[in-house]
């Protein structure tokens, strides 16, 4: 009698125009497919648009040595997470730390490709998204011809190359990281109303000497024109305010954003009073007014080892107390958060089931890495459901959206195939449309919502 029953309950749902249920045999490839047909807005990356400038073109008379878009397979090769990686197996003894920056970008990367890929088996991860990224461009992995890459690329247009990695990663527009404070981007946004423009590109406000040195940024406030002073006082404050609106207004940012060391802590002691001043009184409230997040990427010791420059970076434990009080504090704004340690987590996801204010986002730097991308989605999903974003590439390099994006949905879809099969073992049988909506949420729409309307 119960299976009758049913099964005039599902005919009568198909006859009424319900969506089809999805039989579990098909459910599998269903949901990679969908996953990787989903484009991905890309809430946080390091690229430039070609306006920025790049020190890498097919044209010689284009190149601009201080240029911000990186492309390429020298840049690919001599990214920071390849150069610390060389280091494991060529010492400084071997090769000075000065001797390598000495070397030119083409050297570097001969240097990394024969020890990493030649001398070794490219299995890193880091290693590994290099041929992921190559062999979807259609280049020939298998032949090891660095020099080929090379002549490949030259013959690109850098404008072009975005459309094309834009379409293999499957991004549909990408989010910039847009530093004030760096004098050589700084300069560009001052020099040319215009670089912001490309479409294809959303600028983000950071502004880490803010929270960070109060001091030292208010010094350079005040030679930018703002009468600011150490102490924040009211006019200190007002003109300090006036700084994140205009350049809020000059970039059209879509959220602002800092970086944080994994010690700092909202309301900490005397050393930290100066951060959590600046942030209660000077960004949260003009975020409010502006109906804008606030994201904070914590979690990073800035060069534990100097030698190594960018790749000189360590991690450590971060305080997810301190985000739940802010959260808790300024119910009016809105955070992204991501954090560097394994082990803040689960914190940070239990965090955000309590503050509806709170968007956990990603698998950042060094938990990047597809056993752990699988274990925290995972829990996350678990904890939130499909109310988080689960991934943004940080790319530095503009060939990077392919291979991050490609792995990423690869350890997504295996997560979301054991949830759907989870429920559908209890009788709940997911359709099409209902998981098409579901990952449309977590690839794009979750990221779309949190920012506001105001900031799109």
């Amino acid at each position: 009698m119960l299976t009758t029953e049913k099964t005039k309950t599902n005919s009568s749902a198909a006859r009424d125009g319900a969506p089809r249920k999805v039989p579990q045999q098909e459910l599998a490839e269903l949901i990679r497919r969908v996953v990787r047909e989903q484009p991905v807005r890309d809430l946080h990356t390091h690229l430039y648009p070609p306006t920025f400038g790049t020190p890498f073109s097919g044209s010689a008379r284009d190149r601009d040595a201080s240029g911000l878009m990186l492309w390429g397979i020298d840049e690919l090769l001599t990214y920071h997470y390849l150069v610390s990686e060389v280091y494991r197996v060529v010492t400084t003894r071997q090769l000075p730390y000065e001797s390598f920056w000495r070397m030119t970008k083409r050297e570097q990367a001969d240097h990394i490709w024969k020890n990493l890929f030649l001398e070794r088996s490219p299995i890193s991860e880091a290693c590994r998204g290099v041929l992921t990224t190559l062999e979807r461009l259609g280049l020939d992995v298998e032949s090891r011809d660095l020099d080929s890459y090379r002549r490949w690329f030259a013959e690109q247009d850098p404008s072009e190359h975005i459309d094309r990695v834009m379409q293999l990663g499957g991004v549909s527009r990408i989010t910039m990281t847009n530093a004030v404070f760096d004098d050589n981007e700084r300069r560009r946004w001052l020099d040319n109303a215009r670089v912001g423009d490309d479409s294809r590109f959303a600028a983000v406000l950071r502004f880490d000497p803010l929270l960070r040195n109060w001091p030292s940024a208010a010094e350079q406030l005040a030679g930018w024109g703002y009468a600011v002073s150490d102490e924040l006082n009211d006019k200190t404050v007002e003109q300090a305010r006036q700084f994140v609106r205009d350049w809020i207004d000059r970039m059209r940012a879509i959220y602002c954003a800092v970086s944080l060391p994994p010690d700092w802590r909202y309301e900490g002691g005397d050393d930290q009073r100066l951060s959590s001043v600046v942030l209660r009184k000077i960004v949260l409230p003009v975020l409010a007014e502006r109906d804008m997040p606030f994201a904070m990427m914590i979690g990073s010791k800035l060069r534990v080892n100097p030698g190594l420059r960018d790749g000189g970076d360590m991690v450590g434990l971060a305080d997810v107390a301190s985000v739940a009080r802010l959260c808790a504090d300024f119910p009016a704004n809105r955070f992204l958060c991501t954090m560097l340690a394994r082990e803040n987590q689960h914190e940070l996801a239990v965090a955000a089931r309590k503050f509806g204010n709170l968007m956990i986002f990603g698998c950042w730097w060094f938990v990047n890495n597809p056993s752990l991308i699988d274990e925290i989605t995972r829990m996350r999903v678990e904890l939130l459901g499909t109310s988080f974003i689960p991934q943004h590439s940080d790319a530095r390099v503009l060939d990077q959206l392919i291979y991050k994006w490609d792995h990423s949905r690869e350890l997504i879809a295996r997560v979301l195939v054991d949830k759907y099969g989870d429920i559908a073992a209890s009788g709940w049988q997911p359709s099409e449309q209902e998981i098409r909506r579901d990952v449309q949420l977590l690839m794009h729409g979750n990221f779309e919502n949190f920012l506001g309307a105001g900031a799109k």
